[in-house]
Parts: structure tokens; sequence; C-alpha cells
């Protein structure tokens, strides 16, 4: 496996590698190497170069190769998929739902010509007219995590190239797969040498990163504990930042709820992916007498649910990325019932193969209990009864997390409330993954987000772009009129 730099595959300086296994049979799929800092000021250098002459191609012209690489994503589609499933272990459906929401990053940022559009206003005093435009600034970087190898490194660098930038890329090191084959499709689609660069490795190459002085932004996306060291490290190193942290999302269920898709919803956002995603649901609190069905209903879908390699069609959940993330996940299960809470379903089953995790219920959760507070990510549906939305909203919002949060009610009333008093920045009214598409704005709050930008859509022009102000005034030369 090879870093991709100033248009050439060429093999990392690093000495050591990390094993990419598939979650769901322990195969070894590949050796990904753990890069050096000069492998990063390599590719920053490269990238510096190509910003030269890539600021100055018109926009419409730079979007043209994202054009052709939508097109290559398209005819890659299902070998895209199956690489995501393979080195994930997510199910077929999700993975295709991983690289569409990818190419729709891609697609949205082709309209960058309308996105990055400046204002201008004559007169602002007699004679004096004002323009603002948005200008590129050089060289940015992405640290994406492994629960979406496709998705979240379009989050970013479509947007940051079609404005003008180049960009450097570090992939988890555990789903390198998905993004080597992308890369792959990249260079076809012909963009020029330096524009998009790859660097695989671990920590030594995110803080290289963080630090290198020619790197204007940083990116990132994983736990809320690294997200806070990039934070801060970047932001010493005087760059922009956007640092998308952990989550702990509840979900309200009110008893005028439509229980049949609230219940399907809620389990579905819980274990969806095997619970590995920043928007899946964790807590669901049920407001006054929905408890008693909500408890019946989910822990009868969740004892059905298919679990297996996500290869196989007939698979509804696959396995967890690691051994060392299940045995995280149970050591949660196990201290929730330490603390008192009820285990109505435990899906602490073992396999002969794989990182599985079945579906667990745990009914009576408490506020100060540690699978209340804590981010799972895993497939544990905490149940929880409250007496009113009131006492639900002030659960939510002393939680030290603000992703997202959902509410199930048939009341327009409720749902206006939780709207405006709920603190998560992204929030869903009858859906349990409240992920916003690529044209609108993605980001959390509280310990969920490090930054002042969020990602994609309008908002990225933001991060990726300086503005610049002119002020005129042209005095009539009465030599010439």
């Amino acid at each position: 496996m090879k870093n991709y730099i100033n248009g050439q595959w060429v093999a990392s300086l690093g000495t050591q590698t990390v094993e990419v296994i598939n979650p769901a049979t322990e195969e070894v799929l590949a050796h990904s190497p753990l890069g050096t800092p000069e492998d990063v000021n390599k590719a920053v250098l490269a990238a510096k170069e190509a910003f030269l002459t890539w600021r100055k191609v018109p926009a419409v012209d730079r979007v043209q190769h994202l054009f052709k690489l939508k097109a290559l994503l398209e005819e890659n589609f299902e070998e895209l998929v199956k690489l995501c499933t393979q080195e994930h272990g997510k199910t077929l459906v999700e993975s295709r739902g991983d690289v569409r929401r990818g190419i729709q990053m891609v697609e949205t940022a082709c309209g960058i010509p309308t996105l990055m559009m400046g204002q201008s206003f004559e007169d602002i005093a007699a004679g004096i007219d004002c323009q603002s435009i948005r200008q590129p600034m050089g060289v940015f970087a992405a640290i994406t995590p492994f629960n979406f190898p496709a998705m979240v490194p379009f989050w970013f660098w479509p947007f940051a190239v079609a404005s003008g930038n180049t960009f450097v890329l570090k992939p988890s090191e555990r789903v390198p797969l998905s993004q080597l084959k992308i890369f792959e499709l990249i260079e076809k689609a012909g963009f020029p040498k330096g524009v998009m660069n790859l660097v695989l490795g671990g920590k030594d190459v995110v803080n290289a990163i963080c630090s290198h002085p020619d790197v204007k932004g940083v990116s990132f996306v994983g736990s809320t504990p690294v997200a806070k060291h990039v934070y801060q490290t970047a932001s010493s190193h005087g760059k922009r930042v956007q640092a998308l942290g952990g989550a702990k999302n509840f979900m309200v269920v009110l008893p005028d709820a439509v229980m049949d898709s609230t219940v399907r919803t809620c389990l579905e956002s819980i274990v969806g992916c095997a619970g590995q995603r920043c928007l899946a649901g964790s807590v669901i609190l049920s407001v006054g007498n929905a408890f008693d069905e909500v408890k019946e209903r989910i822990v009868r879908a969740a004892s059905d649910m298919v679990v297996g390699d996500g290869s196989n069609p007939a698979t509804q959940m696959g396995p967890l990325i690691s051994k060392a993330a299940v045995e995280r996940v149970k050591g949660l299960i196990q201290s929730a019932v330490d603390e008192g809470a009820q285990l109505l379903l435990d899906g602490r089953k073992t396999h002969s193969k794989g990182f599985y995790l079945h579906p667990t219920v745990i009914s009576g959760v408490k506020p100060h209990m540690r699978i209340a507070k804590e981010e799972v990510f895993g497939p544990v549906v905490c149940l929880a009864q409250v007496k009113s939305l009131d006492e639900a909203l002030q659960w939510i919002n002393s939680s030290q997390y603000a992703n997202t949060a959902s509410l199930f009610t048939s009341s327009g009333a409720a749902a206006r409330q939780f709207s405006y008093e709920a603190a998560p920045a992204m929030l869903g009214l009858n859906i349990g993954v409240p992920a916003p598409m690529a044209f609108f704005s993605f980001g959390g709050a509280k310990e969920s987000f490090f930054g002042d930008v969020k990602a994609h859509g309008s908002a990225s022009m933001y991060f990726f772009t300086d503005s610049k102000v002119t002020i005129s005034r042209w005095n009539k030369n009465s030599n010439i009129w």
C-alpha cells in the first residue's frame, strides 16, 4: 500500500505497518504503513506548489474534474460498496448509503461557481463602491475516521479543491482500502499533480499535519479526546480547524407518536452500522405511558435482528470494527448492570470468527450511569422513562455532548418546543438519524464540535476560503473626459 503524492504512487517512509482486518472474518486484508512526518512534508510541499497554478484555474474548469469523478464513482459504485463492507463490516445496504452520500458531496461541490460568489454594492458612499470576493487560501488537510470509509473524506476535499485549494488526506489506518480505490479514480479524473494527495499513517502523521507551517486548515472527524487534541494542536499553530467529536444522542418518544414506525426507526438508528456512527441514537426517553409499549416492541424487534457478515444480503447488522471495540462495549453493558439497570436482551454472544456483538437492550437507565453519559458506539439500546417533555429536554441539555437528538410525536407544539429548546445542533422530528444532506451544514455543539465553521454545504465556503473586500473610488480625469 502506497501514498499518493504529487500525482504518483510512492512508498511510505514508515517502517511499521498496521493490519487491515475484515471484522466479519478476521481475515487480514492488507498491511497499511504508518507514515512519518517526512511523508506529510512531501505531500504538503507538493500541494503547496500545485496551489500556485490550481488557484488560477477558473472555477468552471476546476469542477470539470469533479464531474468526471462523479461519473467514475458511479461506474465503480458496487466495487466501492464491497470494499467498504469488507474493511468495515457494515452491511451492503449500509455501504451503498456510505458511498452514495459521498457522491452527493461531489455533486454539490460541482456548484462551487455559485457557492463561491461574492457580494457587491455601489454607492456605499457618494461615488464609492464596495466588492467582497472569496479566495482560496492554500493547502488544507483532513483526518478521517473508520466508521464511514468512503463518505467522510468527501465532506471536505471536494469543496476545498473546487474553491481553488489543494489537499492532503489521511484516512483511518483501519480502513484505507476504499480511499485507495477512490484515489485511483481521482487520478483517472485528471486532477493536476499535487492537487490531491494521500498519506497513510497514524498518530505521527496526524501531529505532523496539525503542526506543518504550510497547512492552512485541518478538518477532523473522530472521538472527542482526539478532536480536542487536533483542535488545540492545529489552532495553536495558527490553523483553521473544524474538529467533529463524539456524541450521546437521545431520542424522545411521546405517547402520541406512531409506535410502529417510531420503534422501527429508533432501533435502526441505534443498531445501524452496528451503532458505529456519530449520529446513532443511544438513549430512548419515553414519556409517561409510552414507556411500556416502546419497551415491549423494542425488545421483540431487537431479538429478531439477523447478525452476521455484512457481505451476506440477508444480514441486517454486521460486526464491530475490532475485538477491542467489542470488549469496550461489553464493559459498558456490564457497568450498567452493576449500577442497577435491567438487562432485557443480552447481546454478548460469541462467534467462532469475527468481532460481533448482538443488539442489547437495557432498561431502567438513569442519568448518573456511565452508559447514560458515555458514547457507546455499539448496538446497545438504553431505555429510560421520564414524566414529561420538559424532563427529557433537561436530560438532553445536561449532556456534555450535543450532536443530535430526535423527537417522535404527532404534536406540532411539542415539536416546536423541542426544536427551540434542545441544545444539539442537528435535530430530528420523527427522524432517527438526522443527517443533513450535502447542501446543508453538518456538525454538533458542546463537546461534539470544536471550531467555528461546520462541515460541507454552503458553510464550507467560510472554512475553505477567505473574504477580501475592495473599496473603490474612481475620479474623472478632466484631460480625458
